[in-house]
């Protein structure tokens, strides 16, 4: 039985941190991301390509492209990380590796569009 306490609390430490990082992350319905982000004064970043971000983005989203790693770290890095930041992309993909990074660089709270944009309009 103490062999296996012993298991259990190893397999915990191990997952415990992962499920506490990701408990950090919070998914969005489309309402509630509305609901949080329009007309508010909120770090609103819309993680899609420039192109993409051109053909529509929400009201007052910043862009700060994915894929442009190093320019993405330093525009993160000029926003506040005590302060919850919302992403979203155009699926949901982007924007959830997005928000994985966003917490290995210090953020406290991210909030992601279940979805991404093509579910928002």
């Amino acid at each position: 039985m103490k062999k296996i306490f012993v298991i259990m609390t190893f397999l915990s430490s191990i997952f415990g941190a992962k499920a506490q990082q990701f408990d950090a992350i919070k998914i969005l319905d489309v309402a509630s991301f509305k609901e949080a982000v329009l007309g508010k004064n909120v770090q609103l970043v819309d993680v899609r390509t420039p192109r993409e971000y051109e053909a529509g983005h929400i009201d007052n989203a910043i862009n700060i492209d994915y894929f442009k790693l190093d320019k993405f770290k330093q525009s993160f890095d000029a926003l506040d990380k005590e302060k919850p930041v919302y992403v979203y992309c155009r699926s949901g993909n982007r924007s959830q590796k997005a928000a994985r990074k966003l917490l290995g660089m210090g953020f406290n709270t991210v909030y992601d569009l279940k979805g991404g944009y093509m579910f928002y309009k």
